[in-house]
């Protein structure tokens, strides 16, 4: 089995979280994001995964591609990294890492986390992961017979068609016919809205007697924007805090509250504070005289005298509140 992860996205919608850093490279709960989807996919795998295949803009630099190689290793992957020049579509992304497209393969995007309890049942022709949602319009979805197999993809449909949203998640059994695919998209100038989009290689596979099937995530957890990522840092902290150490030795806590689920890294300093639940501290953040909630604050960050929720703060970061001056009247209200 080989992972392709495309990733090359310059996530505007993240702004200014990634100005310096990669999207796929955000901390969610103490790990990139990029991490966290790698090893969901390797727990729903019942074989070995070879290689693990980053597809990223050239502009990322040695020094994220040496971090995605060491993350392949430590799962017992190679890990490899394939560059995307040009914005040009999905379809075109995953073409990009053409090296990797030979047998059983996975594909999911890096912007996307899940909660599964799927096995990949690798005998089968294809598999597209979704999940039920209230308003499709604004999704690709799959229509389905009696048989649960995909007998057409739609995109953002205006009329009910199905309430099953394709999540950016798939499985082929034959990556050489998929890279012909996307290949055949390339060489006949096939664009949707001047992109190349896996959809149409996969709508021309179905065509052709490429049996498609669906299965469902528990849960899908979007990192599109800063809101998405607060609220999928907070489902993974609650998943995972019956099985990850959430909290470093290395921290120090001193007349402080710290309400879990929260993820305290390491040689972190919390004085006279209150945090949590929801929290993820990064490595070397101090917190001091602050009460902070359902927040992501990044590596090497310093927050004083402060109370905020719902934030993400980067790394590096000085953010110290004033104490305020006030002179309030009898039976006054300040909102």
């Amino acid at each position: 089995m080989n992972i392709i992860i495309p990733m090359a996205g310059m996530g505007k919608r993240m702004r200014p979280h990634t100005l310096t850093t990669a999207k796929p490279l955000l901390p969610i709960a103490g790990k990139p994001i990029v991490q966290r989807l790698v090893e969901d996919i390797i727990a729903t795998c019942n074989t070995k995964v070879d290689e693990i295949a980053f597809i990223i803009a050239p502009g990322f630099g040695k020094e994220v591609e040496q971090h995605l190689c060491k993350v392949a290793e430590t799962l017992g992957a190679k890990g490899r990294i394939c560059y995307q020049e040009e914005p040009l579509g999905t379809g075109h992304a995953i073409l990009c890492a053409a090296e990797s497209l030979k047998g059983n393969v996975f594909i999911a995007f890096a912007d996307t986390l899940f909660k599964a309890t799927f096995s990949i049942d690798t005998n089968k022709d294809a598999i597209v992961w979704t999940q039920k949602i209230e308003d499709p319009s604004a999704f690709g979805v799959v229509k389905l017979n009696a048989s649960n197999e995909i007998v057409e993809f739609v995109e953002k449909p205006k009329d009910f068609v199905s309430d099953l949203a394709i999540i950016g998640v798939y499985y082929f059994k034959d990556g050489e016919r998929l890279k012909k695919e996307l290949q055949r998209l390339i060489d006949n100038d096939i664009k949707l809205k001047g992109e190349y989009q896996i959809t149409d290689a996969m709508e021309h596979m179905l065509k052709n007697g490429v049996k498609f099937y669906t299965d469902q995530v528990d849960e899908w957890l979007d990192c599109g924007n800063k809101d998405a990522t607060i609220y999928t840092n907070q489902r993974i902290l609650d998943i995972k805090k019956d099985s990850e150490d959430l909290v470093s030795v290395t921290a120090k806590i001193e007349n402080s509250v710290v309400i879990p689920p929260c993820y305290i890294g390491k040689n972190v300093s919390i004085k006279n504070s209150v945090v949590g639940p929801f929290v993820s501290l990064e490595e070397g953040v101090v917190i001091d005289d602050s009460r902070i909630k359902n927040s992501i604050v990044q590596a090497q960050t310093v927050v004083k005298n402060s109370q905020f929720e719902n934030s993400m703060l980067g790394k590096n970061v000085t953010y110290i509140e004033k104490p305020r001056e006030l002179s309030l009247g009898d039976f006054s209200t300040q909102l």
